[in-house]
């Protein structure tokens, strides 16, 4: 067996960000940026007024309070042609642009109007209340680097600089197989010895729960003709393909059998971790990928966490830094530590003085889906001497989209 870290290693040598597409601004959201997106012009591209006031040379109120000409107005969206010369002001609103020969902007609040005239209570220095010119980003800046996800601030920062298509890279498509003679749908009474799908759901779900919606799921017998068959007909079109069962040593097994059949590559099988421990990964063509999941809902989705959801998030284009979300927590009360493999143990975060401790979650087995429903990940704990103890700080591994803080 090989240690999760060096899976996850493995992994990376393989997959690749997918080919960059050109999509309307609005498909962008959820996809990865395959170039930075520049500043077009300065922002703000003119000097423009951050409140209501009025726009005057700070020189004709360093003696205030002192009345100046009211020669006028700018609102936001209109020319600022109207020239501030000394002992003059001109009534602006927030966004507008400043006029010539101002320098300045005092606020509504701090001056008094009254026909023709406004008075000045205090003075203004140079510059205040102004948004300058550029101040936010120079023509050419970059704003946003390749590889950013893009989410509802990026896509208004494209909209900002004039982007009406933007350079994704193309999201991966996901197939997902769960093989098991005995599984039936999830809306169908179990005959004897049979038992309801709730990992295929469960993994749809969550996948689209982190951005990828476009993941179906059927269900296989444990055939190695009918694994396959299943096998190909996803392969055609999928990037990645999910299949739970199958990767254990039980005579039904027939994952790796079938894989190495259709002339898939397994890179590995059995990981040094508890649960997800039959754990399979192989590749097929060019940049599709494979991985075997346990037929246990834990376990199953224990590995799609710790590999199959990274894999996606690097083929999608992010950073290979941000394809493995953790957190450094601290543990709330004292737990023993594995023997031999890398223990996943669901958790649950506490954030109730601002710094999160991660609670424990306590599981029968790997089978046991309704513990996960009371987690919020799991905290990694390494195999080495001795117990961890309340206060330790440990690695947490959500399985939600952040932030878990409500």
């Amino acid at each position: 067996m090989i240690g999760p870290d060096e899976a996850w290693s493995i992994v990376l040598r393989y997959v690749q960000p997918l080919p960059p597409v050109e999509v309307t601004l609005e498909d962008a959201l959820g996809c990865c940026l395959a170039e930075p997106v520049r500043a077009d012009r300065d922002i703000p591209a003119e000097d423009r007024s951050a409140m209501d006031g009025y726009a005057v040379r700070s020189a004709d109120l360093q003696s205030a309070p002192r009345e100046l000409r009211l020669v006028g107005e700018v609102a936001a969206g209109n020319p600022a042609d109207l020239m501030v010369v000394p002992g003059s002001c001109v009534r602006i609103y927030t966004g507008a642009s400043i006029p010539p020969g101002a320098d300045a902007v005092a606020i509504l609040e701090q001056a008094e109007e009254r026909e023709g005239w406004v008075s000045f209570r205090k003075p203004v220095a140079a510059g205040e209340n102004i948004f300058r010119r550029g101040e936010d980003a120079r023509e050419g800046d970059e704003l946003l680097p390749a590889g950013t996800r893009v989410g509802g601030v990026e896509i208004g920062i494209c909209a900002a600089v004039g982007k009406s298509r933007v350079l994704v890279y193309r999201p991966p498509r996901v197939a997902i197989l769960c093989t098991g003679t005995e599984l039936v749908a999830h809306d169908r009474i179990p005959p004897p010895g049979s038992v309801r799908n709730s990992l295929g759901p469960a993994l749809a779900a969550t996948l689209r729960q982190w951005g990828f919606p476009a993941a179906r799921y059927r269900i296989i017998p444990d055939r190695p003709s009918a694994v396959r068959s299943a096998l190909r007909r996803c392969l055609r079109s999928a990037d990645l393909v999910l299949i739970t069962g199958g990767v254990s040593a039980g005579r039904y097994d027939c994952v790796p059998e079938a894989l190495a059949a259709i002339g898939a590559t397994i890179h590995f099988h059995r990981v040094a971790m508890k649960p997800g421990k039959p754990s399979l990964y192989a590749t097929f063509g060019e940049n599709q990928h494979i991985f075997g999941l346990p037929g246990n809902p834990l376990s199953s989705l224990t590995t799609l966490h710790e590999f199959a959801l990274p894999a996606l998030r690097r083929l999608s284009g992010l950073p290979v830094s941000s394809c493995r979300p953790g957190l450094r927590v601290t543990l709330a009360e004292p737990l023993p530590r594995p023997a031999g493999r890398l223990r996943y143990h669901l958790a649950r975060l506490d954030w109730g003085d601002g710094a999160p401790k991660a609670i424990p979650v306590r599981s029968q087995s790997s089978a046991d889906l309704p513990s996960a429903g009371r987690a919020e990940g799991v905290i990694l704990l390494r195999p080495a001497p001795g117990t961890p103890e309340a206060g330790e700080s440990v690695e947490f591994r959500p399985w939600g989209p952040w932030p878990w803080r409500a």
